[in-house]
């Protein structure tokens, strides 16, 4: 399995903008998952993949195969940039930009949503991890069900519940039952 640090993130990205603008490409990517809590947050020192959306479906094959020749560039595995976790992506929010280089920007989603991802696929201690970082991220001196309604939006239809009782569970650890 392999594991990708920081720089091995922004070495990829950065490669990977360099092959599209020698294309007359600019690939924008909405980064999800692990890689925005290594780029943004740093907090923690690697993941499994770089979980993305390319925003441009009509580029996106385009952008797979640019992928494919980073992957044997570094003799990463061809999926190191993938669109996994779209699954648990309802829409797409504006958040800030985690990466920038030429021919490439990469952003996150809304800290809501990727605490609403988080929490609804809630599988190991590392989406837990993650989940209490955004939590702590989002909060800003908002109430328990205000946070809660600023999350909702953005849950996959069927996972309410869960990402429900991972939120109230969360909630309690961080800041009691008040």
């Amino acid at each position: 399995m392999a594991i990708f640090t920081r720089d091995e993130i922004e070495e990829g990205l950065k490669r990977l903008g360099e092959l599209a603008q020698a294309k007359g490409l600019y690939i924008q990517l909405t980064l999800v998952g692990g890689a925005v809590m290594v780029l943004r947050f740093d907090a923690r020192p690697s993941t499994r993949d770089v979980d993305a959306v390319i925003l441009a479906p009509r580029e996106a094959r385009l952008v797979r195969e640019l992928a494919k020749q980073v992957a044997e560039e570094h003799d990463w595995p061809e999926d190191w940039l993938n669109d996994g976790a779209k699954g648990y992506l309802v829409g797409i929010s504006d958040g800030p930009v985690v990466f920038q280089s030429a021919g490439i920007e990469a952003r996150a989603p809304s800290f809501e949503q990727l605490l609403a991802m988080k929490l609804s696929a809630w599988r190991d201690d590392v989406d837990i991890s993650d989940a209490r970082r955004l939590l702590e991220e989002v909060v800003h001196g908002r109430e328990r069900d205000e946070v809660w309604q600023s999350l909702e939006l953005f849950l996959v239809k069927g996972d309410e519940l869960t990402a429900q009782y991972a939120f109230l569970d969360l909630w309690e650890s961080l800041y009691g039952t008040d």
